[in-house]
């Protein structure tokens, strides 16, 4: 096991009156912390700058989440995803994420922020943690990594069209 990669499958949690909040610049290398963010993680803030965003990636995550996630970011629109994060020691712990992107005086994309508050606990057991199981799932059969993203992508395409509404509709109902 990398050292990325280690678990202990224990939860981590903060408070409900808490936000953990990060910046990035436009390739996910994050530029901003706060005190939240570096005390869930485990991460002092000279660890987390100018890192890749997904230095608190969980590999239990489906990276067809993310696939989402930034197809929706990078086309300009906001998203709101439950996402598994891992801390530095191998904890992890769960978010609702709102992740937005940050325009310049031109309208450009010159950035990404995310707002990540304590998720409902009933939504993530009932509904998340199933669906991104069987997604993971879906991403693990296949011996080509990209091939089994996309395979899961398209499973979940075809869940939110089957129940006629776009990613955050249905974040918004479970």
């Amino acid at each position: 096991m990398t050292k990325t990669s280690y678990v202990t499958g224990k939860e981590a949690f903060f408070g409900d009156d808490e936000i953990i909040v990060s910046k990035t610049d436009l390739k996910g290398h994050i530029t901003y912390a706060n005190d939240v963010f570096l005390k869930i993680a485990g991460y002092t803030e000279a660890e987390v700058l100018g890192q890749p965003h997904n230095l608190i990636r969980h590999p239990d995550m489906p990276r067809c989440v993310y696939k989402l996630l930034w197809d929706t970011i990078s086309s300009g629109a906001e998203i709101f995803a439950y996402v598994k994060n891992r801390c530095k020691n191998g904890d992890h712990y769960w978010v609702l994420a709102h992740v937005t992107p940050s325009f310049d005086a031109n309208k450009a994309i010159v950035g990404y922020h995310s707002n990540r508050r304590v998720p409902d606990r009933q939504a993530l057991e009932r509904v998340i943690i199933p669906l991104y199981r069987d997604l993971k799932k879906r991403e693990d059969a296949f011996e080509n990594r990209k091939d089994g993203m996309n395979a899961a992508f398209d499973d979940i395409t075809a869940l939110l069209q089957g129940k006629g509404v776009a990613y955050d509709e249905f974040i918004a109902t479970i």
